[in-house]
């Protein structure tokens, strides 16, 4: 049983929204991803949302290019976190209109929204909610950030032996 929806509303979205894919599943965190157009499959929209909790999912990563309505409206049917992801798209006015479409929710409809194209954020900030009750993921957070601090103490000592 899957733990994180990862939505999109077109294929054309994959590219950015595999990074949240890649992420969750190098944690062994199982997903489903599914194409949900808020605009052109508005049913399978309405399904998702109302019964996405029904099947164990835990926290939904929606992704969304031009108007972006998809991640609201999930949140708004949904009782599960959301998190968008504003996706530059062909027709986007270089990102904006996703992002502002994502952010500017209003009262009583959160949606947690990344950067433009900020997929892995997506994937990060989903682990963490599921980390909060799970310490084995938790823990897989806890150890991906030291190797983050790793990474930058590495860089500082190789520019400092020049």
């Amino acid at each position: 049983m899957a733990q994180v929806g990862i939505i999109m509303g077109s294929t054309s979205d994959l590219p950015v929204m595999q990074e949240a894919i890649d992420f969750l599943e190098s944690l062994s965190i199982s997903v489903e991803v599914d194409i949900v157009s808020a605009h052109r499959t508005p049913e399978k929209l309405m399904e998702y949302g109302n019964h996405a909790h029904t099947r164990g999912l835990q926290v939904i990563i929606a992704g969304a290019g031009g108007a972006a309505h998809l991640p609201g409206m999930i949140a708004a049917l949904s009782p599960l976190p959301v998190i968008g992801v504003p996706v530059k798209s062909r027709n986007s006015i270089d990102g904006w209109d996703s992002i502002l479409s994502i952010l500017q929710m209003p009262g009583g409809v959160p949606v947690a929204t990344v950067a433009l194209d900020g997929a892995k954020n997506a994937g990060i900030l989903a682990a963490q909610i599921l980390g909060s009750s799970n310490a084995e993921i938790q823990q897989q957070i806890i150890d991906y950030k030291d190797s983050l601090k790793q990474k930058v103490i590495e860089g500082a000592k190789s520019i400092q032996k020049k």
